[in-house]
Parts: structure tokens; sequence; C-alpha cells
């Protein structure tokens, strides 16, 4: 199982990074609340974006928040300057041990033991 961070699931509306939706609709790959959060509260999002985006989170497992992931996310947040949705999205791949499938690499890199993958570079 792997985690997905926000930017892969807007991503997967550019035709140019249709490849992103195998990961999206893989049953076994997982979001962070926060992450449902971020893609529904834009305030500029259409009708048929979140049409598509609810589909989406009907599609894989959705992970709520435990005391132990707000305790991890406050320790990363004490640790180095980060915005709050990246230091829970982080600290719930490594509550869940998940690899974290993110473009914005550079924003998790200095975090030891968490496992990120980018999908675009490769």
């Amino acid at each position: 199982m792997k985690l997905l961070d926000t930017n892969i699931l807007i991503n997967s509306l550019n035709p140019k990074y249709e490849f992103l939706k195998k990961l999206i609709f893989d049953k076994n790959n997982a979001i962070s609340v926060i992450t449902q959060i971020e893609v529904l509260g834009y305030h500029k999002i259409s009708e048929q974006e979140k049409l598509y985006f609810e589909f989406i989170f009907d599609q894989l497992h959705v992970l709520d928040l435990q005391h132990q992931i707000v305790q991890k996310a406050i320790g990363l947040k004490q640790v180095k300057k980060m915005d709050l949705p990246d230091a829970t999205i982080a600290a719930t791949a490594l509550f869940y041990d998940l690899e974290l499938v993110t473009v914005n690499v550079k924003d998790f890199i200095h975090i030891p033991d968490l496992n990120i993958t980018n999908p675009i570079d490769k």
C-alpha cells in the first residue's frame, strides 16, 4: 500500500499525467483525510472536478487522524518548518509505514525513515 499525496490526485487531471490514474485507482493505495480536505476544500473546485475526486475517494482507503499521527506531525513541525498538511501527511505515512508518493519530494526529503517516490520523475 502507498500513501498518495494531494498533488498526485490534482496532477491526475492533467492529460500529460494520465499514468497517475493507475496509482489512484489501485484500491490498495490510500490517502490521508488531510488530502480529502485539501482537494474538496479548494475554493475554485468545479462541479466536474468535485465529482471526479469524490469518485476517487470512494476507491481509495481514506486514513483518519489518529492521536499518534497528530503527535508525530507536531514533532515534525518542531524539527523543521513545514506546512501542517505536509507534516500530517508525512506523519500518516510514517505511522502506517507506507511509501509516500508525491511530486514535492523536496518538502519531505529531510524526514528520516520516510520512504518517498516521485512517479513523475521516473
